[in-house]
């Protein structure tokens, strides 16, 4: 089975902190819009979350042995796996999708807020992960991710993201140039 990944997942070092998974394969959904907010009350930060409906969102896709779906689930706790339709899947390496393709979605989460900010740590880990593809995809990633205007929370001198791996110093003025040009834009 694949799962797409939009968020943290598209960075390897993150994803390998939970379960192993074939090669990340860059692909978009149509149907699918990503932005930010909250997921539940245990989560200390609002992360990443799309919903299906209008728009499109670039990621990955995940080949995933059985035995790994479920620690990938307690990853994303609070989120419901749904199943993607293949016709809407857009990728150059041209799969055909002979098992299930799964996205973690969140209908109506509450937009972040002081108490559950955007976690500058948070955006480095996933940022790095879509510069470890291309500038080219790391700029649509912003540009189709709606909500930086709510609060962010610079931790980089103290992270309290848990997944935070695979941002190297060299990442950071890039990261920084693509999320100043979209939060100025509010």
């Amino acid at each position: 089975m694949y799962i797409f990944g939009y968020g943290s997942l598209i960075n390897r070092a993150s994803r390998q902190r939970t379960g192993q998974t074939g090669a990340a394969i860059p692909a978009e959904v149509e149907g699918l819009q990503r932005h930010w907010g909250k997921v539940d009350g245990s989560y200390a930060i609002s992360p990443l979350v799309a919903s299906l409906g209008e728009g499109r969102c670039n990621g990955v896709l995940l080949k995933v042995e059985d035995h790994f779906l479920g620690h990938f689930d307690q990853r994303e706790r609070g989120y419901q796996r749904v199943e993607l339709d293949p016709a809407r899947i857009l990728q150059d390496e041209l799969l055909s999708f002979d098992a299930p393709v799964w996205v973690y979605v969140k209908a109506n989460p509450a937009p972040p807020c002081d108490q559950q900010p955007i976690m500058q740590t948070y955006v480095d880990t996933v940022l790095a992960g879509c510069l470890s593809i291309s500038d080219a995809f790391a700029r649509t990633f912003v540009e189709t991710t709606s909500g930086w205007h709510h609060p962010l929370e610079n931790d980089r001198e103290s992270p309290k993201y848990g997944n935070l791996a695979g941002v190297e110093a060299a990442h950071l003025p890039c990261i920084d140039r693509l999320v100043h040009r979209s939060r100025k834009l509010f």
